[in-house]
């Protein structure tokens, strides 16, 4: 059951989404202002969010994109009222995945939400889990639960054979090898990349005499 999250101040509205995406099969979790989005994303993940626009203590664009500048990467389906090409640039351009203008008819919402779901579900199949991390193969993206961390393009290539082994040993010469040529491609260096991986969460144990493995916890 995919668990979307439902934004709407529209006492009415909201109500009759929820009671219809529960009988389409989704788990819906409803909030009425911003706040309350945010103290329910800091407790759990969803799969989906459903946005208003225009609701209390911070507008749909402003709070979308305080949570993507977070490493939240939620896909996102704007509901609003404005229709105009500057609300429709800027819903894109903070991050969303579709945009619906009010009013619009249930089933449309159904058949983009599920399409987006089945892109997303598509995508996350291109990651590899270890216990709470999770690399995105194709983007090079490490991620702890939904948030996203920062790396260095040179950790980016570590990171990425350590998660294609996990539970295996990636051997010292292959990670020097995708290091290339240059101060980065030292024995030092990789020491003190597998120093700050490992603060960051990741279990990674040295292997002695033969390289490095990351736990598949």
């Amino acid at each position: 059951m995919a668990a979307v999250l439902l934004l709407e101040d529209d006492a009415s509205l909201c109500e009759t989404l929820s009671e219809l995406l529960a009988i389409e099969g989704f788990g819906v979790t409803v909030a009425t202002d911003a706040h309350q989005v945010l103290l329910l994303t800091q407790k759990r993940a969803f799969d989906c969010y459903i946005f208003d626009v225009n609701v209390p203590f911070q507008n749909g664009f402003d709070l979308l994109g305080s949570l993507r500048s977070c490493g939240d990467t939620t896909p996102t389906i704007f509901i609003t009222a404005l229709g105009d090409i500057s609300s429709l640039s800027r819903g894109f351009a903070v991050g969303a995945e579709d945009y619906l203008k009010k009013p619009f008819a249930f089933e449309e919402l159904i058949i983009r939400l599920r399409a987006l779901l089945k892109r997303t579900r598509s995508i996350e199949e291109e990651r590899i889990h270890a216990g709470a991390f999770s690399f995105h193969l194709g983007l090079n993206l490490l991620y702890h639960h939904d948030r996203r961390l920062s790396l260095t393009a040179y950790e980016q290539k570590i990171v990425g054979l350590l998660f294609r082994g996990r539970g295996a040993v990636v051997r010292k010469e292959e990670l020097l090898y995708a290091l290339g040529e240059g101060e980065e491609s030292s024995e030092g260096s990789l020491r003190v990349m597998m120093s700050h991986l490992r603060k960051l969460g990741l279990e990674i144990k040295t292997i002695r005499g033969l390289g490095y493995r990351l736990e598949a916890l």
